[in-house]
């Protein structure tokens, strides 16, 4: 009990004590209400059983009964104290597992109860031998009385009532609200909190609070708890590879002579467009097999020379690449193969989206803009076909709405619209007359982009970023203010309520969108940053120069660095990979042409993709670069693989010098 919870029982009992002194023999009332309060208190039907003399001495104190302890139920259920209900409604509906230790528990206290009552009855009938001759200690032994039920009762709750009387349901109720630090602690309370705290239940949520196997379900690991303890151990592995660059590396090639054009990853996938005119598939999980052949469209295979690829996107089911000459094709991940839809444009593509939830595709030809997506049967269809006043330059899908209408937001000169297949006509979202817009991303919830200062507003506050609600269609916040032009935004997979931008000054910026000041500024790639993404503790950056930088965003740090010969277009990871692809500018540099008798001297103007695996063993043979692998057999060199030996030593047995 609490102390004033005990003060207020002390009185009431000497308050009734009283009152039953001044009217009857002070012996009966009291025992009887008393014991009762007890009981009631307690829990116990049977008390009365155990109680011989008090039921000898019943008849005698019927009228005193009938105003505290025999009267009506609706009196006693009125003098009965709320947690008294609170208990027996508990005992009513109980489901605890815990039914032996319940038992066992329970005859425990009818014992205790037991020798308690013979205790009180013998005390009172001593107590009643007492008051008869000698009336002046009357008072005294009243106070050891309730001294004495006070001491009981303090007894019977140190029995945890937790573990015994509340249902294992709301008990796990209760747990739910602990992290893991709090339920170790409570495991070592006792044996039935230990069950309680390693529940699995328990285990699998708090597993997907902190985002792993967010897909799976209770019933696919015997023992969640372990599985949170191997994740958040290979959590720490990766993030301490990802700062010592310890991992494994593999470039992503393909045939001699074909020049790399663009490069779109996703999950597992990446996906390559050549000036070949071929597009190829490959899945990082099996990153040594070789790439998915996928077949272009018949007419595009059967025009000489082959149009190059313009544009590639890729999502975790269908894939899309577009030609120069306004072909456009899409093919299933799992399948490949033949496209599994195509269609055919006026002119160029000028800029081409896919979803990255949902098979959605958009693509702008000038200032046409066509959007195509599945029906509920499967099949590709087109929803929306429009003409904007302008020719469109950059255009984003937006996530996260597989089960309601595509939305695209569109970059057409100084003008930005947001187009809705179940509207008439785009509507706009910024428009100001001599400010282009010079890059573009969205979220589900809002829109960014960039912003260029015209020539003769020199005091204008430089180039901004500003970015817009998609519900409202109103500007939430303004960001920037620099010199420079940017060049690169990333909304969609920055952290929340941060935007990641990079600009021709040669900084990568983070900023926050919910006080609009700069978090970080770094000074990255002396070119100027070409593309950028960043998480919660680092930030990827890739230059034109050539160089991808890896930050620590929270020192402002600069973790490691790698060098490649042609631009960094493309940067993307995840958790625990990284993949990076190097563009050349030039399509068709001279002495580049495929009919060239030595194609592994214009290696330098292919472009590159690499991709990062930061979970795997990095001493693993397996994992090293095709260009660093070399031994005494193969005696001849590829890809400036120099061997360790030549030809005449193995025939001859001699040294080099002899």
């Amino acid at each position: 009990m609490a102390a004033n919870e005990l003060v207020a029982f002390r009185e009431r009992w000497k308050n009734e004590l009283n009152s039953r002194k001044d009217e009857n023999p002070p012996v009966c009332a009291p025992s009887s209400s008393s014991f009762r309060d007890d009981a009631d208190q307690l829990g116990q039907k049977d008390l009365n059983k155990h109680s011989g003399v008090l039921k000898q001495e019943e008849p005698s104190c019927t009228e005193d009964e009938g105003r505290f302890g025999g009267g009506s139920a609706a009196a006693e259920a009125e003098d009965r104290p709320q947690y008294v209900s609170i208990a027996h409604s508990l005992l009513d509906g109980r489901t605890s597992p815990l039914l032996d230790r319940i038992r066992q528990e329970r005859t425990k206290r009818k014992r205790q109860y037991h020798d308690m009552t013979s205790m009180c009855s013998a005390s009172l009938q001593q107590q009643q031998q007492q008051q008869l001759g000698q009336p002046q200690r009357k008072g005294k032994k009243e106070e050891e009385l309730v001294d004495q039920l006070i001491q009981d009762l303090n007894e019977v709750n140190d029995i945890p009532f937790f573990d015994i009387e509340l249902p294992y349901e709301l008990a796990l109720k209760i747990f739910q609200y602990l992290n893991c630090a709090e339920l170790g602690r409570c495991a070592q309370v006792s044996r039935a909190w230990r069950v309680l705290a390693e529940d699995g239940v328990l285990w699998f949520r708090l597993c997907q609070r902190e985002g792993y196997h967010q897909d799976a379900s209770v019933s696919s690991s015997p023992c969640w708890k372990g599985t949170l303890r191997d994740c958040r151990s290979s959590a720490r592995t990766v993030r301490s590879n990802w700062k010592n660059r310890v991992g494994s590396v593999s470039q992503l090639q393909f045939e001699l002579g074909k020049i790399l054009c663009d490069v779109s990853s996703c999950d597992v996938f990446v996906l390559a467009g050549y000036t070949s005119g071929d597009v190829r598939l490959w899945n990082t999980l099996h990153w040594d097999s070789t790439a998915s052949y996928l077949k272009t469209n018949s007419l595009s295979a059967n025009t000489h020379p082959r149009p190059h690829v313009s544009h590639v996107q890729i999502n975790s089911t269908v894939a899309a690449a577009s030609y120069e000459d306004g072909c456009v094709d899409l093919w299933s991940t799992e399948t490949g193969g033949e496209p599994i839809h195509h269609y055919q444009t006026s002119g160029r593509i000028q800029a081409l989206a896919l979803s990255p939830d949902s098979p959605v595709l958009v693509s702008a030809t000038g200032s046409n803009v066509r959007l195509d997506c599945t029906s509920h049967c499967g099949y590709w269809r087109t929803v929306c076909e429009t003409q904007l006043p302008k020719t469109v330059e950059s255009l984003t899908l937006i996530p996260s709405r597989a089960d309601q209408s595509p939305l695209v937001v569109l970059a057409a000169g100084d003008d930005v619209y947001l187009l809705n297949p179940q509207e008439e006509q785009p509507r706009t979202l910024h428009s100001v007359y001599g400010h282009p817009v010079t890059c573009l991303d969205a979220s589900d919830a809002l829109a960014a982009f960039g912003v260029k200062r015209a020539g003769w507003a020199m005091h204008d506050g430089g180039n901004k970023i500003h970015v817009y609600s998609l519900e409202t269609g109103k500007p939430t916040i303004c960001v920037g203010g620099s010199p420079g032009d940017f060049t690169c935004v990333n909304l969609r997979d920055s952290p929340p309520h941060l935007l990641v931008c990079g600009n021709k000054d040669r900084r990568v910026r983070v900023f926050d969108l919910r006080s609009g000041c700069s978090l970080v500024s770094l000074y990255a790639h002396h070119m100027g940053v070409a593309s950028v993404q960043a998480d919660e503790w680092k930030i990827v950056s890739g230059g034109d120069e050539g160089l991808v930088c890896v930050w620590e965003m929270r020192m402002g740090t600069k973790l490691w660095e790698l060098h490649n010969r042609h631009p960094v277009r493309h940067v993307r990871f995840n958790t625990s990979t990284l993949v990076t692809a190097n563009i050349p500018d030039d399509k068709s540099p001279r002495g580049a042409c495929i009919t060239d008798d030595d194609l592994t001297a214009h290696r330098r103007h292919r472009g590159v993709i690499c991709h990062y695996d930061f979970s795997e063993d990095a001493l693993s043979q397996d994992h090293i670069l095709p260009i660093c692998r070399s031994d005494y057999i193969d005696p001849n060199g590829y890809n400036y693989n120099i061997n360790l030996a030549v030809p005449y030593d193995r025939l001859s047995g001699s040294h080099p010098s002899h």
